[in-house]
């Protein structure tokens, strides 16, 4: 068994900053020089998750409005009332998505449907300097 890891970075715009991430996922798996197995995608952070979509406008929009009616900005957490830095919904929504996400590798490709990426929500307050971790397991 081989495993390699590497990792990515980038720049967010804060709230509902949502990002394609998949042909920077694509080169780790392309640098790890595995052909088959496992690629796990991990956000460091409590306030970041990743997933998989079809990446377009519309639907971008639609992901941003069900985290809001799901997870509303504007009602109590008690993480506010500990820390009074109004990002309770933040890691509520990260908590529920997932920072993690594993996608299998074939013939050294992602296994992903025609319209399926790998995205990043930004789900804190403010923007923030991301990074990324690509595992891959083979």
């Amino acid at each position: 068994m081989t495993c390699y890891s590497g990792s990515f970075g980038f720049k967010t715009a804060g709230m509902d900053d949502i990002h394609d991430i998949t042909e920077q996922v694509e080169k780790q798996v392309e640098a790890s020089g595995i052909r088959n197995g496992v690629a796990c995608v991990f956000v460091i952070g409590s306030t970041a998750a990743v997933t998989t979509v079809e990446y377009e406008p519309g639907l971008v929009k639609d992901i941003q409005e069900a985290l809001e009616r799901l997870y509303p900005k504007n009602i109590d957490y008690e993480h506010h009332r500990r820390w009074g830095d109004g990002n309770g919904h933040s890691h509520v929504r990260a908590s529920m998505v997932g920072a993690s996400l594993s996608v299998p590798v074939k013939d050294g490709n992602l296994v992903l449907g025609t319209w399926q990426q790998i995205v990043f929500l930004e789900l804190d307050v403010r923007a923030r300097n991301r990074e990324v971790v690509v595992q891959v397991v083979g």
